[in-house]
């Protein structure tokens, strides 16, 4: 009788486990269909596995570290990623980029969580039935005056720049002694445990 509950436990706690996986801990499944929006967000996809993994275990030291005084620290360049995942998120929403944003300082659990969930929220966006690209423009507003640019100056501005600086986190985290971690295959989007 022992063992039956056992095994009952066990079955029942698989699935629970496998939603407890981080959303980015790997990537999500490609779509079915190749579609411009499809892609983007893919690409967007793959900003979120890298930036999970650049950010995974960091330490205290890691984000104090900068490689020279007029350099960023790993925080600062975080902060100005979140920034960028920020107007990615607001231009597919269709809203507009107002620089009201907080200079508040947060914790590094929170900046995290909060640039995972812009990242997330950008792709479930584009991944929706009929999503047109030319219907996304970065919007910045300032008082009465508004600029627009097209998706395709997010591409080449924000997700560009945020993937950029994804990579600078991993370099600085190998410099300040504690590198990315094994197992990632960012070609395949998973991790080997």
């Amino acid at each position: 009788m022992t063992r039956s509950w056992l095994v009952i436990f066990i079955l029942y706690s698989l699935p629970m486990s496998a939603q407890d996986v981080p959303y980015y801990y790997e990537i999500p499944e490609a779509p079915e269909s190749y579609s411009a929006a499809n892609v983007a967000a893919r690409l967007v996809d793959g900003l979120g596995f890298r930036y999970f993994w650049a950010t995974e275990g960091l330490t205290e030291s890691d984000l104090a570290y900068r490689p020279t005084e007029e350099s960023r620290s790993s925080y600062e360049t975080l902060v100005h990623i979140e920034g960028l995942t920020s107007v990615v998120r607001n231009a597919v929403s269709r809203k507009p980029n107002t620089g009201g944003d907080s200079d508040q300082e947060v914790t590094f659990g929170e900046l995290r969580a909060r640039t995972l969930d812009h990242i997330r929220q950008a792709s479930e966006i584009l991944k929706t039935e009929g999503a047109n690209l030319e219907e996304f423009p970065i919007i910045f507003q300032r008082g009465e005056n508004s600029t627009e640019y097209p998706f395709w100056n997010l591409i080449n501005g924000p997700i560009s720049d945020a993937i950029w600086h994804v990579g600078q986190i991993v370099s600085f985290r190998r410099s300040s002694g504690n590198p990315f971690p094994s197992g990632v295959s960012v070609l395949r989007g998973t991790k080997r445990d």
